[in-house]
């Protein structure tokens, strides 16, 4: 996406994103192996996030995000620009919907010092198990929203589940794999049950809690620093 939008923010009248340069960003940041790269991007065109490219360079394999790829991205950027404003009085938000074409400016700002943040590349170790759960991001995020503020001293924060085969649906996964790892956040300390284990209230740590606070202070940090850049406050 990164890529994308520079392209657009150069003025590029048919901006794509270049196979060959992306595997080599993805090399260069050691993000993952060139062929699980090769592989994520095949199955973002399946599922029609990305969208070939109808320019005639097909030796170059260009694709581009689709609409509502874009569309999402946007609205990423509003959530945080939003939570940022509330967190400071500021008017990003609406510097930002004012003039469409800062996004363009803005998210490479932000891919790039996502990308070299070793607090956001390497999160801790629950934060870790839960993103590589199709939809773990979106399950944390659920088990967050329900928590209802405690004292500090509070070791076990109840949140709003009380069903894993309810959770299971809500964000269609697959019931046996998303038990599998409640059950290995369950063995680091991370969750547990007040009752019955997967039918009662949930509960997380204070230690979960506290990192998934951090994780998302990171975030929002180099956000806030790839505002600066672009000249939104």
């Amino acid at each position: 996406m990164s890529q994308y939008f520079q392209e657009v923010a150069r003025g590029n009248p048919d901006p794509v994103i270049l196979m060959a340069r992306y595997l080599e960003q993805v090399k260069t940041l050691d993000i993952s192996s060139v062929n699980t790269a090769d592989a994520f991007i095949k199955e973002m065109l399946v599922y029609g996030i990305a969208q070939q490219s109808q320019t005639a360079d097909r030796r170059n394999r260009p694709f581009v995000p689709s609409p509502i790829t874009v569309a999402a991205t946007r609205h990423w950027a509003f959530i945080h620009l939003t939570s940022l404003d509330r967190l400071d009085g500021g008017h990003r938000l609406d510097a930002f919907e004012a003039d469409e074409t800062i996004l363009a400016r803005l998210h490479p700002e932000i891919a790039k010092r996502a990308l070299v943040s070793p607090e956001f590349r390497t999160p801790p170790q629950t934060w870790s198990l839960f993103t590589w759960l199709n939809n773990g991001g979106i399950v944390m995020d659920w088990l967050m929203v329900g928590v209802e503020p405690v004292g500090p001293s509070v070791e076990r924060v109840p949140t709003q589940v009380r069903s894993v085969p309810e959770l299971a649906e809500n964000f269609r996964l697959s019931r046996t794999h998303l038990t599998r790892k409640l059950r290995e956040a369950e063995a680091l300390g991370s969750i547990g049950w007040e009752g019955s284990r997967g039918r009662s209230t949930m509960w997380i740590s204070r230690e979960f809690f506290s990192e998934y606070m951090a994780t998302q202070a990171v975030k929002l940090a180099f956000i806030d620093a790839a505002c600066e850049t672009v000249g939104l406050r």
